[in-house]
């Protein structure tokens, strides 16, 4: 069993800079890919970020590329998300999750473990 906790979320102005932590239990973690997904307040979950088992192969959706960065520490069994160059439209909770599949995923249902989700709120 995977249990993941979010960390890093907060305020921050336009522009700004965020970066966010995911910390996974189990012993297993390097053999997991990792994704960072977000949901506004009335909309559907979505994909960000996805990084496969060894961390050499990252996925972005195109709302974010160029500004977000998913990378992965195994041997401390994290996956962080640096957000640069914020806007208002991404105001979210962001949510860490573990796939049991070593291949990277943009699709959600490929993801088992989900964590708590941590809210990131940018001002203009």
């Amino acid at each position: 069993q995977v249990q993941l906790v979010e960390s890093g979320g907060g305020l921050v102005q336009a522009g700004g800079s965020l970066r966010l932590s995911c910390a996974a239990s189990g012993r297993t973690f390097s053999s997991y890919a990792m994704g960072w997904f977000r949901q506004a307040p009335g909309k559907e979950r979505e994909f960000v970020a996805a990084i496969n088992w060894s961390g050499r192969v990252t996925s972005y959706a195109d709302s974010v590329k160029g500004r977000f960065t998913i990378s992965r520490d195994n041997a401390e069994s994290t996956v962080s998300l640096q957000m640069n160059s914020l806007n208002p439209e991404d105001t979210s909770v962001y949510y860490c999750a573990a796939s049991t599949y070593a291949r990277a995923t943009y699709r959600q249902y490929d993801y088992s473990y989900w964590g708590q989700g941590t809210p990131v709120t940018v001002s203009s």
